[in-house]
């Protein structure tokens, strides 16, 4: 169970109030989230009927961040004022759009769990999971369009059309298992495939609240360049995590990045510190797979070798990055909350480790 979840079910770690987000969700954005939640229902509604328990508790349960944070970026625009209900609407649209990769996600990884359940593709089938998380991309698409009522809200179209395309490119750059020959082609590509992928979901949030807000253009690109660092500090911690935490803590199977042969910031400075014949190294070339003791083995030599402490010290650098792009904006409870949550993306506890 993550400690950055939402939803009131959630809630069960003796940890959990030390979260900033439990108190921006019951404090700051008390009034906004029932009505984001509303939106939610309504856009299953349309897809009821193709919908099943398990696609609807995806909904329900999670972090819920990438909305919280466009609507604080409104909000930081906006004030306490009550919000114009297109932003609402434009949260529960984005929430729609992640859900979609993570339906997506967990059939390229064939994952048999999402947050301790069976994942989509699992219970369902293949076929029947690439549609429904279709389902969502259109109807986060759609959702986007309605909160249209300007002509300066046109331009959000676009944006968001563009970070749908960058998401799906982002899923196949992932794909690639050829390695970079030097570090700085790895670090470049790494960063392009995690700026399509999370960061830029991340940057469409903060952006889009700010606009929808009625905020100036230039503080909306403000924001979404704070929201583009935070979702990098995300990634990378998320990427740290699965070698950090263990299995029963992540709520998911410990290594499963190695064991997918996937390539994550760790990974990367494991490779750099113990060469490319290593275990860790055929396995992201996928000329061997990881599983139960040889797995557990690599886990242990790539936290040994310094690995985890880099990529950390990436995931700070860019959590910091973050905080610069808020200075622009006036001093309010809606700008701490944001710089709260960039820091506490790295500083929450991991296990007692780091």
């Amino acid at each position: 169970m993550s400690l950055l979840a939402c939803d009131p079910e959630e809630q069960h770690s003796p940890d959990f109030a030390e979260s900033p987000l439990t108190l921006i969700c019951e404090g700051l954005l008390g009034e906004d989230l029932p009505q984001f939640r509303h939106e939610i229902n309504l856009a299953l509604q349309a897809q009821d009927s193709y919908l099943t328990d398990i696609e609807r508790q995806m909904f329900h349960g999670g972090k819920k961040i990438r909305p919280v944070v466009m609507m604080l970026a409104a909000r930081m625009v906006a004030g306490p004022a009550p919000l114009d209900p297109k932003i609402h609407k434009g949260a529960a649209s984005l929430e729609m759009l992640h859900v979609a990769t993570l339906i997506h996600d967990d059939i390229v990884d064939d994952a048999p769990l999402r947050r301790g359940v069976p994942s989509v593709s699992a219970a369902r089938g293949i076929k029947t999971a690439l549609l429904v998380g279709d389902l969502q991309f259109v109807q986060a698409l759609r959702g986007f369009a309605q909160a249209v009522e300007t002509e300066r809200d046109m331009s959000l179209v676009r944006m968001v059309l563009d970070t749908a395309f960058d998401i799906c490119r982002g899923e196949l750059d992932e794909l690639d298992r050829t390695l970079p020959t030097d570090m700085d082609s790895a670090l470049t590509r790494y960063y392009q495939t995690i700026d399509r992928k999370t960061a830029e979901l991340f940057r469409l949030a903060c952006h889009a609240g700010v606009e929808l807000a009625g905020g100036r253009l230039r503080d909306a690109r403000r924001a979404g360049y704070f929201g583009r660092s935070l979702g990098r500090a995300f990634q990378i911690m998320d990427d740290v995590l699965d070698i950090v935490e263990y299995e029963g803590s992540a709520g998911k199977e410990a290594g499963i990045d190695l064991a997918q042969g996937r390539l994550s910031l760790p990974l990367l400075y494991a490779l750099q510190r113990l060469g490319a014949e290593h275990e860790i190294g055929r396995a992201l070339k996928g000329e061997l797979h990881l599983s139960g003791d040889a797995l557990q083995r690599s886990i242990d030599d790539l936290r040994d070798c310094g690995a985890i402490d880099m990529a950390y010290s990436h995931a700070r650098r860019e959590a910091h990055q973050a905080l610069f792009y808020l200075k622009g904006f006036t001093p309010s409870a809606y700008r701490t909350a944001l710089q709260d949550l960039a820091l506490y993306v790295i500083d929450r506890p991991l296990n007692g480790q780091l």
